[in-house]
């Protein structure tokens, strides 16, 4: 393979953020007599000056009114839920059928919940319950539950809750859009009124203020308190600083051996007397900070990775700020990837690389991975996708945040700003699950008084990070809005690819519970790339536990396409039948694929090349991984 000249280099445009106003001259049109008089008229004309009031003029008082509304709603579109409201109560009205069924359903409840009245009346431990709640669902598990009043309580709640989801999700001719938007917010809301989140209605709480006399809800007001103030200035919460990265996470040894705008690129130092000649590029995501894949020592992936013999590199992106507002995906992927590769061939000539990217960092590999296939470029020996979509046609619930009113309205926001702040993203994926993130720790830290302490992976959640406005904008609208990527539109330097025309062969990887990229969706690579070079690998877990999944950890499982699988395309539900479910960590089934599309080892690599441009900058991790 022939060598390529050094790295790629990045002109950063100059950057010119908006006004906070936008001044609009008031000339006053004072009517001024032309000489003579119209014709036909005995009227004289007058003229008036040109008007100041242009359609840009227009668009940036709009983009300035969202931008300031943006700033009580949480980055929230306030028209989309009532739209979706109004479209569901109209179209359920012109539905005399499922009127009737609604009422039935009622009736049906009604007459249950009586029934568990009485029979809980003569014996509430033992009397069967109306409804089940779901399996995920753990706010009444405690014994307290069972006890008058509080069964009936929770029954009634589960019964309501179970009817809502009936009448939000069976109405004819309703957009499944606004659907999903009815039935995502008819579930916060219900989450909201749960007789679990209020002090005199959840039996634990309860019986915390009888057995503590109160000092439960003393502690619970304090960490509220030490919660708002730490909010109040832009600190992380309590808890969160034992874990640094450098010292207790992000601490597998290694040097920074090249740095630009975007990138810090961090390559790991080895730890076994022979490698695999291939080295692995890893490409996180840029909406949190890499190290996600490089936790505390025992479940850190790259020291695992280096422990067996790989050389490893791994991007550190930088924290964007407003003057990164004209970053955009061609920046990502060519100040990015593109840059990363050439070092790491100046450093390791002649050797073809492993790529594997996480989330948005796996569709970013998948993108420079289809522009290099295009025009010829065969340096990626593999592509592993860690919980990374391609196709965005089905991407879960995500879906309910991005449509055109939505988008627009966030754009107005970011243009405003030149970035997404970390928390307006982070508070969309806590409202995903709102049971186990939002009410539930509320109730556990502010009504019971208990602080949950942090482990790494909780902790390294809440060190968040910003994206660029232009960047954030072409990724909502040519990647979620438009499918670009899948149906081959998506361009590079002026260009449609494809990635079917990828021929390295692929791994990737799903978890079951992933509420930000959800498995099925991710599955739909085999429709994408060529089958016959696709491996794909289902584990427990959701988008960041079930990545982070070392050996030993406990409950842990997997499912992966074995080597005599039929390669004819299966549907997710199908595949997920046959294949086998092996029991533990599904690191090793991956390492032992990237093994098989290895050389023989070798002598490790030097760090860095200082003779190529490329010296040791500083230790890991690196500086921008320590921006705030």
């Amino acid at each position: 393979m022939p060598a390529r000249s050094g790295v790629e280099s990045v002109a950063v445009p100059a950057v010119e953020p908006p006004q906070n106003g936008t001044a609009i001259q008031s000339n006053v049109a004072s009517r001024i007599p032309v000489s003579g008089t119209s014709k036909g008229s005995g009227s004289p004309s007058y003229s008036l000056p040109p008007s100041n009031f242009s359609p840009q003029v227009a668009v940036t008082l709009d983009r300035l009114f969202n931008a300031y509304i943006a700033n009580f709603t949480g980055g929230t579109d306030p028209r989309v839920i009532p739209l979706a409201y109004l479209d569901w109560w109209v179209k359920l009205c012109w539905s005399p059928g499922t009127h009737a069924r609604l009422s039935e359903k009622a009736t049906r409840k009604a007459i249950r919940f009586a029934l568990y009245t009485m029979q809980s009346l003569a014996d509430p431990q033992n009397a069967p319950l109306a409804v089940e709640p779901l399996p995920q669902d753990h706010r009444f598990r405690a014994p307290g539950w069972k006890t008058w009043p509080y069964n009936l309580m929770s029954q009634s709640f589960l019964l309501s809750q179970q009817w809502w989801a009936n009448a939000t999700t069976g109405v004819p001719a309703l957009n499944r859009n606004q659907k999903e938007i009815v039935t995502f917010m008819t579930r916060q809301m219900l989450d909201l009124v749960s007789p679990s989140n209020y002090p005199h209605t959840n039996p634990e709480v309860v019986e915390a203020i009888s057995r503590e006399g109160g000092a439960n809800l003393t502690r619970g007001w304090g960490n509220w308190w030490d919660d708002w103030l730490r909010r109040s200035r832009g600190e992380k919460p309590a808890g969160t600083e034992q874990f640094q990265p450098g010292a207790q996470v992000a601490a597998t040894p290694g040097k920074v051996v090249f740095r630009n705008h975007l990138i810090e690129l961090i390559q790991y130092t080895p730890t076994t007397d022979r490698v695999y000649p291939e080295p692995l590029l890893v490409v996180p995501a840029w909406i949190m900070k890499y190290y996600i894949l490089d936790l505390s020592p025992h479940n850190s992936l790259v020291r695992y990775l280096v422990g067996k013999g790989h050389t490893v590199f791994m991007l550190s992106w930088r924290n964007p700020t407003s003057e990164d507002r004209h970053l955009d995906m061609e920046d990502y992927r060519r100040a990015g990837v593109m840059a990363a590769l050439g070092a790491i061939e100046q450093i390791l000539p002649h050797q073809p690389i492993h790529g594997a990217g996480y989330c948005l960092g796996g569709t970013l590999l998948t993108i420079a991975a289809a522009a290099m296939a295009r025009d010829g470029d065969n340096r990626l020996k593999s592509i592993t996708l860690l919980a990374a979509q391609t196709d965005f046609s089905e991407a879960g619930e995500l879906m309910l945040f991005v449509n055109e009113t939505q988008v627009s309205f966030l754009e107005s926001m970011m243009w405003d700003r030149g970035v997404l702040d970390s928390h307006h993203m982070s508070g969309a994926f806590q409202m995903l699950r709102s049971n186990d993130l939002v009410w539930s720790r509320m109730v556990r830290e502010y009504l019971l008084g208990d602080r949950q302490p942090f482990s790494d992976l909780t902790a390294w959640n809440e060190d968040q990070t910003r994206m660029p406005y232009r960047m954030h904008s072409e990724y909502l609208r040519k990647l979620f809005l438009d499918n670009e990527l899948a149906t081959g539109s998506y361009e590079v330097r002026g260009r449609p690819l494809a990635i079917s025309d990828v021929q390295a062969p692929i791994f990737a990887v799903g978890t079951e519970k992933d509420h930000v990229a959800p498995w099925k969706s991710v599955y739909k690579i085999n429709l994408l790339a060529n089958s016959q070079q696709v491996t794909f690998l289902l584990t427990s877990g959701g988008h960041n536990a079930g990545i982070v999944s070392e050996p030993g950890h406990p409950r842990r499982h997997y499912r992966v396409d074995s080597p005599w699988s039929e390669k004819n395309y299966m549907d997710p539900g199908t595949w997920q039948e046959k294949m086998p479910r092996c029991e533990g960590s599904w690191w090793p089934a991956w390492e032992k694929w990237l093994t098989e599309q290895s050389g023989q080892r070798v002598t490790p690599p030097s760090m860095g090349a200082p003779e190529s441009g490329f010296p040791e900058l500083c230790d890991a991790p690196g500086t921008y991984v320590l921006q705030s």
